[in-house]
């Protein structure tokens, strides 16, 4: 019976932090479902069932994630990620012909799964890193068969695998120093294409493989030393082609090689003398005709040559050119039995032309409005019911890095993958209109008769207002009473009286900011293209900052010394300072400047960057992290007009430790009361130390982590907990708030049952800091209003140190990325905030459920329970459902959860961001401020005008009886 008591009641507390209500997802939240921006090798239609016409749109994306889209609406069929963290990029999805399932393989494994449902078929894990990954479509049998190409230790090692089990059809291995490239096959053998020679100074190897036993059968060389300086010189490999082709250029795009596989020899193109791209397009069908195209790009604009290969010499021969156009344009190859079709995506035309002549089938002329760039887009064409008009739709990745669908020259829908891959996040408040009490400062700071002036002028101006104002009153009454959009909303930015519509500005890896708007689903206000990176380059960002006043500022600073200034509201461009070679930015300070906070860049020796004066240079102590294994506190020191560095403290770790973590305390971090009332009405006073970080550090000699509270002031360590058997390959996080601390590990946990075993698995550590461990007690320092990190007191001698409770709870699941949640006075509950990466959710706990002072090993006393909440301690914590406040939304990739107060104190607006974008609104002691949806504003309406009917009718009965009663003779 007691353990049913302390469920019920563990269940009662957790619902005060239920997730949302069914009326208010898309409401309260949002959620952007990314793949990340398309690569144009991992990206295709595909038909899942074979007996059914409908395609879907396969693609994975830049980051990692890989899944089908809906092509009539880009929904998400399905969707999964490819690996446990964000990637840079690479990774292989292919289709097999007239099958039900796809092949995908990243790093060490292969998945196999359902084209239709995103099941998993099978996988297998091996050694080395996967190269490539295609389908045999040609094999001895009816089924088709996965070729994956591995590099393990040196050997270049080719697996055949069964297309329905995963099992090793067969091996081949070469123990040579070549560099594995891809795989190709045509329909008599496979070929694996490799780098020969030494660094910067490559040819290129084919060596062709039995279908059926995976023997050598010849390898030959193609090209001289120095043709090929790397991998990514090889712009094309193709693959089940009745004449698959190797192009590559030269290092100044004056020719283009090109070798037919089976052959032994090559040809070369001459190349336009203003190339300064090209791509090589060609079917990937055995039936198709071996036709390909080479897209030439320019300054100038685009062209493009149709090639054809004949069968019996394996010659290559020019068949014809297309118009050269000065637009930006895409090309793309689909097939329909032997015929191959060139599809055009262009700004302001698409075009489908046959490989067979240069006549134009199809043209059509997208609307201006549409401000299409296609960077690469892949296509499907569809001849229509008498063979004499066509249907297209192209999958079009832009130069804004939104991924649009175009149907026969409209845009159909956008997805902005480019959102995808965000490493930082920063709130922003909507300013608010000038108001009346601003009006009227302006007006008494003027002389009167101006100050008349303006008041008549400012009148007049409302009253223009006041026809539109009686209008709405209406609809506004009628929206307010039945609710749900009755009457007509307002549209735009606009700052709201709860606080709920805000900016969130965000930082990607690929150099671009966004701003969303939090109050309106998360719509993208704008998007801004900063900084540029490299296809296998990521953009680090160190510092980001929100300067608020009327025109909100929003700074950037990367580790290469870039520096960006952007209008939070419009997304303009203010200022920007490009990558500076020489110089590297370890960290950033927010420092508080004349006009607001501001971006202090740091080198990896703690010394500030770029010009500082006396009057700017902060006076705070500043903190930073020298790499793995030290932090530093430091002063700024201004001497007249010179302003030098002053180091205050070290904390250096041992040779075998590394600092996996720093948690810092919010900007915005109130505190409602300095004591915690217990249930005997004693008093335990929070420690409340504004100068505090806590500091993970993990020792690889004994698997174990210490998790320390760090005075930043004066380096002074004030708690010190140590966990043995901890994991340090596993996520390790750890955030702090007010008087509190919480980390989540992989490590071994003592149960407190009796029994003192060891339970191994994830687990969560709650810590609460008290300034003494009598209630009552203020300790050492009493009730003194200010105190000094760096001087000690009398008793005892040094600086007061906290007094720790701790406990842990034993989890079914990692957690990591934890913050807690931002209220305005810091009244309402705290929950912690953390992604789930196994069940891709976002989990918001309770502070009470993992309270340190739940009592082990008996009940709590009623007193107990009504004063603090507390439940009896159970060492297995298990995730209450309703807590996760992702709900049934499947949110991938999360690598920062930020969180900012609204303005009533019951809500805290979260996001969290990485692959996908998700944000909602929490409430963690109930929305208690504000009316539900579920109120019945109707029953409250009715009940005061049936209780005001009811008192008119009743007023003159009483007030005649009262005069009655006075002209009563008294007996």
């Amino acid at each position: 019976m007691r353990g049913l008591s302390n469920s019920l009641l563990l269940l009662g507390l957790s619902s005060l932090a239920a997730a949302v209500f069914k009326d208010e997802v898309g409401d309260v939240d949002f959620h952007h479902a990314l793949f990340g921006v398309p690569q144009p090798e991992t990206t295709f239609f595909h038909r899942p069932r074979k007996d059914d016409k409908a395609s879907l749109l396969y693609t994975l994306g830049d980051v990692g994630v890989f899944g089908a889209v809906n092509p009539s609406n880009g929904a998400v069929v399905w969707r999964h990620q490819i690996s446990s963290n964000t990637t840079d990029g690479g990774g292989h999805l292919r289709a097999p012909e007239d099958e039900d399932w796809v092949a995908a393989a990243y790093g060490h494994s292969v998945h196999a799964w359902s084209a239709m449902t995103g099941r998993n078929v099978w996988h297998a894990e091996f050694a080395g890193q996967v190269k490539d990954l295609e389908i045999m479509e040609m094999t001895e049998t009816s089924r088709k068969d996965v070729l994956t190409l591995f590099q393990e230790d040196g050997v270049t090692v080719l697996r055949r695998l069964h297309g329905t089990l995963g099992t090793i059809v067969w091996e081949f291995r070469e123990h040579n120093k070549d560099i594995p490239l891809q795989v190709s096959t045509n329909i008599a053998n496979i070929y694996v294409v490799s780098l020969h020679g030494s660094p910067s100074s490559y040819n290129l190897k084919i060596t062709s493989l039995d279908t059926a036993t995976g023997a050598r059968v010849n390898d030959w060389a193609v090209g001289t030393k120095g043709d090929v300086h790397g991998p990514k010189d090889v712009m094309f490999v193709g693959a089940n082609s009745a004449a698959p082709i190797l192009a590559w250029a030269d290092s100044s795009l004056s020719k283009l090689n090109i070798h037919v596989l089976g052959s032994k020899g090559k040809q070369e193109f001459p190349l336009a003398s203003d190339t300064i791209d090209v791509a090589v397009h060609a079917p990937h069908k055995i039936q198709s005709q071996p036709h390909f195209l080479v897209h030439m790009k320019s300054a100038a604009g685009n062209r493009a040559e149709v090639h054809h290969i004949n069968l019996k010499n394996g010659q290559i021969s020019k068949a014809y050119e297309l118009a050269h156009l000065k637009a930006q344009c895409a090309f793309s190859t689909s097939s329909e039995g032997a015929n191959v079709y060139f599809t055009r995506t262009c700004e302001d035309e698409v075009t489908i032309t046959s490989s067979e002549s240069p006549a134009i089938l199809s043209r059509w002329l997208p609307k201006k409005a549409h401000d299409l760039k296609p960077v690469h887009a892949v296509s499907e064409v569809i001849r229509k019911p008498g063979g004499e008009e066509f249907a297209v739709r192209s999958a079009a990745v832009t130069s804004d890095e939104d991924w649009v669908m175009v149907r026969n020259g409209e845009k159909d829908w956008s997805r902005p993958e480019g959102l995808s891959g965000a490493v930082a996040a920063v709130w922003v408040d909507i300013p608010e209109a000038e108001d009346l009490a601003k009006v009227l400062e302006q007006e008494a700071h003027t002389n009167p008769v101006s100050a008349y002036i303006h008041r008549v002028n400012r009148h007049i101006n409302d009253l223009r207002r006041f026809p539109a104002w009686l209008q709405s009153i209406p609809s506004r009454l009628k929206d307010s009473i039945l609710g749900g959009g009755a009457g007509p909303k307002e549209t735009g930015l606009r700052r709201d009286s709860f606080g709920f519509n805000k900016i969130i500005v965000l930082v990607t890896r690929r150099g671009r900011v966004y701003g969303l708007d939090t109050g309106n689903s998360g719509k993208i206000l704008w998007a801004t293209q900063v900084f540029p990176q490299a296809t296998d380059h990521a953009l680090d960002v160190k510092g980001i900052v929100a300067q608020d006043g009327s025109q909100v500022i929003v700074t950037v600073s990367g580790s290469r010394g870039e520096a960006v200034q952007v209008d939070a509201l419009t997304g303009e461009l203010l200022s920007a300072v490009p990558p500076q070679g020489s110089v590297s930015v370890s960290s950033t300070a927010i420092v508080e400047g004349p006009v607001g906070p501001y971006l202090l860049q740091l080198s990896p020796d703690g010394k500030p960057i770029g010009p500082l004066s006396a009057a700017t240079a902060p006076k705070n102590t500043i903190v930073i992290r020298s790499g793995d294994d030290m932090l530093k506190g430091f002063k700024l020191v201004a001497d007249e007009d010179k302003v030098t560095q002053q180091e205050i403290w070290q904390l250096q770790v041992m040779p075998t430790q590394r600092i996996v973590q720093v948690a810092t305390r919010a900007p915005h971090d109130p505190v409602a009361s300095i004591g915690r009332v217990l249930g005997d009405r004693r008093v335990s006073y929070k420690y409340l130390n504004p100068n505090t970080v806590v500091v993970a550090i993990f020792d690889d000699a004994v698997s174990a982590l210490s998790v320390q509270v760090v005075d930043t002031v004066s380096g002074q360590i004030l708690t010190s907990q140590r966990f043995d058997g901890v994991d340090g390959g596993k996520d390790i996080s750890c955030a702090i708030a007010e008087n509190f601390h919480v980390c989540s590990f992989f490590g071994q946990h003592k149960l407190n049952d009796g029994t003192n075993r060891l339970v191994k698995g994830y687990q969560i550590v709650s810590t609460d800091l008290y300034e003494s461990p009598t209630p009552n007690d203020r300790g050492p320092l009493g009730d003194a209003a200010n105190f000094s990190s760096l001087e000690p007191v009398d008793t005892p001698s040094g600086p007061p140190l906290p007094w720790a409770v701790s406990q842990g709870w034993v989890i079914s699941q990692p957690i990591r990325t934890l913050t807690v949640t931002q209220t305005r006075q810091g009244i309402a509950n705290r929950q912690i905030l953390g992604f789930m990466p196994e069940s891709h959710g976002i989990v918001g706990l309770p502070r009470v459920v993992i309270d340190p002072r739940r009592p082990v090993g008996r009940d709590p006393t009623p007193a107990e329970m009504e004063a603090e909440g507390l439940a009896k301690y159970a060492a297995a914590l298990e995730i209450d459902p309703r807590t996760i406040i992702s709900h049934e939304r499947d949110v991938v990739g999360v690598e920062g959860i930020v969180a900012t107060p609204a303005i009533v104190e019951s809500t805290s607006l979260v996001v969290a961001y990485g692959i996908d974008i998700f944000g909602t609104r929490v409430a963690p002691s109930g929305v208690f401020d504000i009316l539900g949806k579920g109120f019945n504003k109707t029953t409250l309406i009715l009940t005061v005008v049936s209780l005001f009917g009811g008192v008119m009718f009743l007023a003159p009965m009483v007030r005649r009886k009262q005069i009655n009663r006075r002209w009563e003779v008294p007996t």
